[in-house]
């Protein structure tokens, strides 16, 4: 009899044990995973920062973070299935070309929550799932666990052009921009207008160069705009619009940067650099993050704008003396003016 009450504590003292592991240890933190597009984690600018903003949330909330960097496009998918084989809870995908690789596996993998940045999907019903082979998935809608992170590019691209024709000498700014895709026609078509909007007789060039990571493109090209007068280039294209702002800077112009404050992560040409048009990619990563922690995430999107500050302006940092108070009083109107829905970019989706 005795033995036998022995074997009964000892069985229940092993499964509390069990438990235990299984609920609040090690093992139940909630894992992140962070899949980048081509450009690598260390691109100075959309990667590096959306990485900043797991980091954030992970030390902040005990989680364990790990990226998966994407060499080539067919890396995309393979890397989503990596984080969902090791059991990850959540994975953020970098960028508008990973909205495929992404809509299908949301749909491989209902019990992982997805967010992607820069391309919006929303929940609504009557999704489309993959056929048996796996091949030309297609959503439309019903993503109910994917958080689309989207910015309104075109109204910060709209500050960047007011500054850039409020200094121009020559009258003439530029683009070099990225794959013609949402997000980088928005920084486009929202510069221009914004040096239009400043001086109705500016000139504005762009161009768009199919690679995110082809800075010798990128200078090749700001080299060829600068020879047509242009005298303030703005690099809208990851790595690729970086080598615009090697350009701008040997020839000792100005330059505009993008997504990230570059002064501080891009500094071989923070001399040249009069500003970025910041997309707080960093800090929309982790206030979706936060919301997880909270068990208060959904899918939906949620934009980042003017308005609520999710997008803007970098410093001046060294040119801040350069940049005349006449100028930084037109930024400020038309900032208040796009808050306020009276001016607008001429972006049409």
């Amino acid at each position: 009899m005795r033995k036998s009450y022995v074997s009964i504590a000892a069985m229940i003292t092993a499964a509390t044990l069990l438990a235990a592991c299984a609920g609040g240890g090690a093992s139940s933190k909630l894992k992140v995973g962070l899949v980048t597009d081509t450009g690598g984690v260390n691109d100075k600018s959309f990667n590096q920062s959306a990485w900043t903003g797991v980091q954030k949330a992970a030390t902040e909330f005990g989680w364990d973070a790990k990226f998966i960097e994407s060499k080539q496009p067919t890396d995309y998918e393979k890397n989503i299935d990596q984080f969902a084989t090791e059991k990850y809870d959540v994975i953020v995908t970098v960028g508008f070309l990973m909205g495929d690789a992404t809509a299908a596996k949301a749909i491989q993998y209902p019990n992982i929550k997805f967010s992607i940045i820069d391309n919006a999907f929303f929940p609504t019903k009557g999704a489309k799932v993959c056929d048996d082979s796996k091949k030309d998935c297609y959503v439309d809608g019903g993503l109910k666990n994917v958080t689309s992170l989207m910015f309104q590019e075109d109204e910060v691209g709209f500050l960047a052009g007011v500054v850039a024709a409020g200094i121009s000498k020559t009258g003439t700014v530029c683009t070099v921009a990225g794959m013609e895709i949402p997000p980088v026609v928005k920084f486009v078509t929202g510069y221009e207008a914004g040096a239009k909007w400043m001086n109705a007789s500016a000139k504005a060039l762009h161009v768009y160069i199919p690679s995110f990571v082809d800075p010798a493109k990128g200078k090749e090209v700001g080299n060829s705009m600068i020879s047509q007068s242009c005298d303030v280039v703005f690099g809208a294209g990851g790595n690729t619009g970086n080598g615009g702002l090697l350009a701008a800077k040997e020839k000792s112009l100005a330059a505009i940067g993008v997504d990230v404050d570059q002064y501080n992560t891009y500094p071989e040409v923070k001399d040249a650099l009069v500003t970025s048009a910041t997309k707080n990619v960093d800090v929309a990563v982790y206030e979706y993050l936060k919301t997880v922690n909270a068990k208060s995430d959904k899918g939906g999107i949620l934009t980042a704008n003017i308005k609520n500050a999710g997008i803007g302006l970098a410093p001046f940092h060294d040119w801040d003396s350069k940049v005349s108070d006449a100028v930084k009083a037109k930024v400020k109107e038309a900032t208040d003016g796009l808050k306020a829905g009276t001016i607008k970019t001429g972006y049409q989706p």
